[in-house]
């Protein structure tokens, strides 16, 4: 099992370039391509400021491209990887109506408005030596290095955004492979990167960097920054001072309830309870104070008001 736990990274096409601060998280336009405007700030700073406000998030971001033909995941359990050769035309068409949270594409999740993207990378036993996918049971057709390019060229065309990608689970990553994953994110990224140091002003979002790794490896890369907090499905905890939490509203099923419902799926059981968590998100307060929430990642964008709704929470930080 690698001992990669979790890199953090914040991005935007304007590092390096003219300094610029974003002084408040206004509400978005109608397309949500671009609603975290900036406004240039005199001085010789290096680079900006990071204010993202109370950004949304896609929980599991890439399972819109799950592999229909793809192996179970060496983490899930050996019955179900047996299973999964045994009957593979009955068990991957379950596994994969139980693993799908998302149904657009990265880019269009972009353009919904998200700005946190939740990457769970690993390696293909079965692969090539340096192919990475992104897993959630299953793995994905997509690429790491082919998916990290796409958001790159999404950067470029959006200047006036930040992007925070979660990239994690690092199932089958051994040390050459995370050697090569650095490399390859800062040769796709380069001057996006937001560099070590860079202060994140915002009462709700701060702590963030450029690679974030677990304690033990901070060290080992000069970018590398704390971890900070992740919440799961569950409540916000207190806030947690000079770092983050994201919080996912996304609903979990248990094997029991899979196996009581093996022609269902994830979608099924999610859409009719949007409302509700929507209405929880609306009811939320961002900032630094107690029960605040950071970041708020959800599934199935697109299919509800949950982007609208959390953009719409930066609302509150405008009113004190």
């Amino acid at each position: 099992m690698s001992h990669f736990r979790e890199y953090l990274l914040s991005l935007s096409s304007v590092w390096g370039q003219n300094p610029m601060r974003f002084p408040h998280p206004l509400a978005c336009c109608p397309t949500h391509r671009s609603w975290n405007p900036r406004t240039e700030a005199p001085g010789p700073q290096v680079c900006p400021d990071v204010s993202l406000g109370c950004p949304p998030g896609s929980h599991d971001t890439m399972t819109y491209c799950l592999n229909k033909k793809s192996p179970i995941s060496h983490n899930e359990s050996r019955l179900l990887q047996l299973l999964g050769k045994i009957l593979p035309c009955v068990t991957l068409p379950v596994v994969l109506r139980w693993s799908t949270t998302q149904v657009l594409n990265v880019t269009e999740q972009l353009d919904a408005g998200v700005r946190y993207l939740d990457l769970r990378i690993a390696h293909v036993a079965e692969g090539s030596r340096r192919n990475l996918h992104f897993v959630h049971m299953v793995y994905t057709t997509a690429l790491v290095e082919d998916t990290l390019t796409e958001i790159s060229e999404w950067l470029e065309n959006h200047p006036r955004e930040v992007v925070v990608l979660a990239c994690r689970d690092f199932e089958g990553v051994t040390e050459d492979l995370h050697e090569y994953l650095v490399a390859c994110i800062k040769n796709v990224f380069g001057d996006m990167l937001c560099p070590r140091g860079v202060s994140m002003v915002t009462p709700s979002l701060r702590g963030s960097g450029e690679i974030r790794e677990s304690e033990a490896d901070t060290g080992r890369h000069r970018e590398g920054w704390p971890r900070g907090r992740d919440c799961g499905h569950q409540p916000p905890p207190l806030s947690v001072p000079g770092g983050l939490f994201v919080a996912g509203i996304n609903l979990t099923e248990n094997l029991e309830y899979v196996l009581g419902h093996l022609a269902g799926s994830l979608e099924r059981m999610t859409l009719p309870s949007l409302p509700y968590l929507d209405a929880w998100v609306r009811a939320q307060c961002p900032g630094p104070g107690a029960r605040c929430t950071n970041i708020i990642a959800g599934d199935f964008i697109g299919a509800d008001t949950f982007v609208s709704d959390v953009i719409r929470l930066n609302e509150k930080l405008l009113q004190g």
